[in-house]
């Protein structure tokens, strides 16, 4: 069977839909919020609201782009988790009512591994096994994919998330939120060696990220309280040392991981994949270690409803289908 299946992303700040045909995407159509700029992060109760404002638009737009009738439609997919509660509940309680109103069967989507599924989505695509670096705001985790729908987490962050990590930093710089995609960019005129954090080493293959954030404020007290204008002067190289520090940190770890469970296929996935810094290295670090490495597009590093529709096709051939008393998990594992 060739499922045409409509596929619904609402786990954070972007109202997403996407139509996917045969594993062929059709439209992929994301509703950013700038609303939560001014508040220097997002606004779990501003989120779930936006989301409600913008979700039967994008759902219009995604079937008009796709050129694709309601009624072709074979399945409803939605992201059940991880995420903000109110921001989820949006997207599980509008594609449950769709599926309800035209009879059709209910896919639910782990958002984690949608976004290593992206992969899927264009050439190349990895062959399993294959190690997925996932991180982004919320997680940091490596995971061991055997197939579409086989996956094993072999390490996470034991703190906070490597996103978190970049957008902390950038804040305590004085960047503008997002902070993490300027502090990149500031990053690639600076010298990476200029500054020295810390590169904390776990056990096995866990992160922590916890204590090079509190490095970082301690640095940004010192050094302004000696001289105001310290940050300002300097700021290409802090980021660039920043930078530097976190992703050797998940490098560490890949190149662990990858070594001891004998696997030549990597690939990095989340938002934070959409890091220049990170993108670069792991190039670099490719032929050193004989990896083919896979590096997604940009438009499917952030949250987006075309890794959920993919994730949804293989789930479709599996038959692998929720039901109406289908809940949000915000804490929803890989």
């Amino acid at each position: 069977m060739n499922p045409t299946i409509l596929a619904i992303e609402s786990s954070c700040d972007e109202t997403s839909a996407s139509v996917i045909q045969n594993g062929h995407v059709l439209s992929n159509i994301v509703a950013t919020q700038a609303i939560h700029e001014q508040y220097g992060g997002v606004v779990p109760e501003l989120a779930s609201r936006a989301h409600q404002q913008n979700i039967i638009p994008v759902v219009s737009q995604a079937l008009q782009k796709a050129n694709i009738a309601k009624s072709e439609l074979d399945a409803v997919a939605f992201t059940r988790g991880p995420g903000l509660l109110g921001a989820l509940l949006v997207g599980c309680s509008f594609a449950k009512s769709f599926a309800l109103g035209l009879d059709l069967p209910l896919i639910e989507v782990n958002h984690m591994q949608a976004h290593i599924l992206a992969h899927f989505i264009d050439d190349p695509k990895p062959s399993f096994p294959f190690l997925c670096l996932t991180v982004s705001g919320g997680h940091t985790q490596i995971v061991l994919v055997r197939s579409h729908l086989d996956m094993e987490v072999l390490g996470q962050t034991t703190d906070d998330a490597v996103g978190e990590a970049f957008d902390k930093s950038a804040k305590l710089l004085g960047l503008p939120y997002p902070g993490g995609p300027m502090l990149d960019k500031l990053a690639s005129t600076g010298d990476p060696n200029r500054f020295p954090f810390p590169i904390v080493n776990m056990d096995g293959y866990d992160f922590s990220f916890s204590g090079i954030k509190t490095s970082i404020l301690n640095f940004v007290k010192k050094n302004t309280a000696a001289d105001p204008d310290f940050v300002e002067h300097n700021l290409a190289d802090i980021c660039a040392s920043i930078q530097w520090a976190l992703i050797q940190t998940l490098m560490k770890k890949l190149v662990l991981a990858a070594k001891e469970q004998g696997i030549k296929e990597i690939a990095i996935a989340g938002g934070v994949s959409a890091n220049s810094g990170l993108r670069a290295t792991l190039q670099e670090y490719a032929p050193k270690h004989g990896w083919n490495v896979y590096i997604p597009a940009f438009e499917y590093c952030t949250d987006n409803a075309a890794m959920i529709a993919m994730a949804a096709h293989y789930q479709f051939l599996a038959g692998d289908f929720t039901t109406q008393y289908a809940s949000p998990d915000p804490r929803l594992k890989v």
